[in-house]
């Protein structure tokens, strides 16, 4: 997911579904990784996402910086309570685990990230930020969760504006009933849905 605010271009969590598409992309000033699970942590693409724009700054937990040490990439440092300037704009780093998948299972540090006051991503976890969130990209699937759960966290956090994420497992027709019911249980909030590399102003 890259996000652009005032200029800036944010790239999310560059895992191995998007293996083979981060050599398309180039302009990115950061790269911010919420967790170390291959579909949000693929070495070999941030590595041509790194050659392709080499003043990249990379932002994760500490768990990621172990990992990322060991291949003597640099980063910035943003857990749970944390914060940082990333070219001018205000990443502040919440929630420390990944949601339950089964038991310890899968169980690693994951840290969401709110972005300029305004947009929200929680990575694989459903962590309230405790504060008004304006744009809420929110999981809609994954092992780690039931569609119950999206709902209620919709709910509870009451963006304005809202798109589904986390959601390459599914087939196009079932993301389309995601969203339908999102937007009748969830009235309060705008749904959109994006196509993959569909660009959305907000």
């Amino acid at each position: 997911m890259l996000v652009e605010h005032e200029g800036v271009k944010l790239l999310t969590d560059p895992g191995s579904f998007t293996e083979g598409k981060t050599d398309e992309v180039c302009g990115v000033h950061a790269v911010l990784i919420t967790h170390e699970h291959q579909d949000h942590f693929h070495l070999p693409s941030l590595a041509i996402l790194l050659r392709n724009n080499p003043s990249t700054e990379i932002v994760c937990n500490s768990s990621m910086q172990k990992l990322l040490q060991a291949e003597d990439i640099p980063c910035t440092v943003v857990g749970d309570g944390q914060s940082a300037d990333v070219r001018g704009i205000k990443v502040e780093g919440l929630g420390r685990e990944h949601a339950e998948i089964y038991g310890t299972m899968g169980l690693v540090e994951n840290t969401g990230y709110f972005i300029a006051d305004r947009f929200y991503f929680p990575g694989d976890a459903f962590f309230n930020p405790g504060k008004k969130v304006d744009v809420l990209a929110l999981p809609t699937w994954g092992p780690w969760m039931k569609m119950k759960e999206a709902i209620d966290f919709a709910k509870e956090i009451k963006a304005r504006t809202a798109f589904g994420v986390h959601d390459g497992m599914l087939v196009p027709e079932f993301r389309g009933f995601i969203h339908q019911a999102l937007k009748t249980l969830v009235p309060g909030t705008e749904f959109v849905e994006l196509k993959d590399g569909e660009m959305r102003k907000f």
